[in-house]
């Protein structure tokens, strides 16, 4: 592009020098082929790179393939990130899966230059069986998320990240009021509360929040005793502009969600569960809660 307008600025004083024999349009014409010669060389954003909503099929799909055209590989120790411009949306469907190898991950909301409103750490046994599925919230402002794939550099993720579309982008709001969901309030200063589920329950959606206080806490997929398949782990400085919605895949029997509060005995937060893929294999009952620990 420089090259060109330099071949531009020495042609043209020699262009207007011609004699006045010289048809002008001849020289307006030869003028509008160098001009248009310069701006092709001209860098310039497809539209279609624009942030657009949203999942792709509309039916609140976890498929990579159906959040977003496009599924970024992301080696270890590398990362990826993902600008959101769009003010008018305010919910962002994350998708982080592997070839069935472990899953090691953080995810960063970034809002402007310095400002990092919710940072997140996700591990999976098998991030093909259990793949790590959020949503997050950008405040409804110009956002930037970060995928940053923590493993080893022979355990490459795949992750798609698109603004959700409905249910999922009403999701966060809906869930506490469901008629099926399971609550439980969790005192801050190391809490723990768990829940219980059928063994046809395939997957569960999960939701924590607070009254805009901080949140602080550890969400853990659990099959048999402490033999943990899957955890999350976020941190936020507003716990109700930034809830943390998880999604587990939970195949066979023995799963149980665990919900640790590690934020000051001053930040309570409250723990939503809710089942919503069953195998079919037997009517079912809603979750049995257990007590704290």
């Amino acid at each position: 592009l420089f090259r060109q307008h330099l071949d531009l600025c020495y042609i043209l004083p020699h262009l207007f020098t011609l004699t006045t024999t010289n048809d002008d349009k001849m020289k307006i014409a030869l003028f509008s082929l160098l001009v248009a010669g310069a701006n092709a060389f001209s860098a310039q954003v497809p539209q279609n790179m624009l942030s657009k909503a949203s999942n792709l099929d509309g039916d609140g799909s976890w498929d990579p393939e159906k959040i977003s055209k496009t599924v970024a590989r992301i080696e270890g120790q590398t990362r990826k990130t993902w600008k959101f411009s769009d003010i008018t949306q305010e919910v962002v469907q994350v998708a982080i899966r592997s070839d069935g190898r472990p899953v090691h991950v953080e995810t960063n909301l970034w809002i402007g230059p310095d400002w990092t409103p919710m940072k997140l750490k996700a591990y999976s046994e098998d991030g093909l069986k259990r793949p790590v599925q959020m949503l997050l919230g950008t405040r409804n402002k110009q956002a930037t998320i970060e995928v940053l794939n923590t493993g080893q550099w022979e355990m490459p993720v795949q992750a798609s990240c698109n603004y959700a579309s409905s249910p999922l982008s009403e999701a966060r709001f809906d869930l506490p009021n469901d008629p099926e969901v399971q609550s439980q309030y969790v005192e801050g200063g190391g809490a723990v509360k768990s829940f219980l589920f059928d063994p046809e329950v395939e997957q569960v959606q999960v939701l924590l929040h607070t009254n805009t206080r901080q949140l602080h806490a550890y969400v853990e997929l659990l099959n048999a005793p402490n033999n943990i398949k899957q955890k999350v782990k976020t941190f936020t400085n507003n716990g109700l502009l930034n809830s943390l919605f998880i999604v587990f895949d939970t195949p066979g029997a023995g799963n149980v969600v665990r919900v640790q509060n590690l934020a000051p005995l001053e930040f309570p937060c409250i723990a939503y569960v809710l089942p919503t893929a069953k195998s079919g294999l037997g009517e079912g009952s809603e979750p049995v809660i257990s007590s704290g620990m």
